[in-house]
């Protein structure tokens, strides 16, 4: 697995992939889906897919794939390993996404949450798949949210695939086994290799898994956080446990136009046209005008003008 193409930008959601087997695209297959690192406020998320025909299940559960949680990180990297080597007929993808890109999303202005992104995710890697040649009639789905619901959401994106949506999928189906373990082995590599733009010197490593209530997990943030810059992109900062800090630790920001200063602003314009604030008077200039001028433009000296 070379996590290359992601390491040199970790800032951004990357896409990698397995060749598809030639096999996968004469016979009819089955895909499962899941993801690693979903509630860490540290390091990425994973999502990831892995598929093989349907003739080929025995051969897979002979590998003796299990939810990855249950596994140690040996094993983990040991069963893909086995997964590499029966690239014949099993094929996998995988969509890296960026501790910066999951906060980005959600606090951007039009509310992105974090199970819409899950499911958006799931469904752009459904439709590589099928982009790619793979026949696919069966697609098996940890559930995200209600899984009734999810369900009949991607029956209907994906009409003629058998699509079954359940809880703990990657410990009842193998086929979302393998997903699981491919997305897991792909974090721990991310994190365990991260690579920070910012200059935070000899970093220490030793931010343990990630999760908001591990203790060490909890001693690197206080550790690194900057009191005006926040946090390094590592860290998902629309996190509770990240904003909380912040609030706490970080500097207080005091902007120009501040609350009481807008409320005297509207005052004085007394429901006037915003045009005719900027219009030009008998001398040209803001100073001479019937209004008295905000101070964002005397403090920058600032005028209006109406020639050019």
């Amino acid at each position: 697995m070379d996590l290359s193409p992601f390491e040199s930008n970790n800032s951004v959601s990357c896409r990698l992939a397995s060749q598809i087997p030639d096999v996968c695209r004469t016979e009819d297959c089955c895909l499962g889906i899941d993801e690693a690192g979903r509630g860490p406020v540290l390091g990425p998320m994973v999502y990831g897919i892995c598929f093989c025909p349907l003739s080929k299940k025995e051969e897979l559960k002979a590998l003796k794939v299990a939810d990855s949680k249950t596994l140690t990180e040996e094993e983990r990297e040991n069963l893909f390993e086995k997964l590499d080597e029966s690239k014949s007929y099993v094929g996998w993808a995988l969509q890296i996404l960026s501790p910066n890109t999951i906060s980005t999303s959600m606090l951007q202005r039009t509310k992105y949450n974090l199970n819409a992104l899950s499911h958006d995710t799931a469904i752009g890697l459904v439709q590589f798949a099928l982009d790619s040649g793979v026949q696919l009639k069966e697609v098996f789905v940890d559930t995200v949210g209600p899984a009734e619901k999810y369900e009949e959401k991607l029956s209907k994106l994906f009409p003629g695939i058998e699509v079954t949506v359940r809880p703990k999928a990657d410990s009842l189906f193998p086929i979302v086994s393998a997903a699981s373990i491919c997305a897991k082995v792909a974090r721990d590599r991310a994190v365990k290799g991260w690579g920070f733009a910012e200059d935070l010197g000899d970093v220490d490593t030793d931010y343990g898994s990630g999760y908001p209530n591990d203790p060490k997990t909890k001693a690197w943030m206080a550790k690194y956080l900057d009191p005006v810059f926040g946090y390094p992109q590592f860290v998902r900062f629309s996190w509770s446990t990240a904003q909380t800090l912040m609030d706490s630790k970080g500097v207080t920001v005091h902007w120009d136009d501040d609350e009481e200063d807008g409320e005297k602003a509207a005052q004085r314009l007394n429901n006037k046209s915003m045009l005719s604030y900027f219009g030009a008077s008998s001398k040209g200039n803001a100073e001479n005008t019937t209004h008295q001028p905000h101070r964002f433009f005397t403090e920058r000296r600032l005028r209006s003008i109406d020639t050019l």
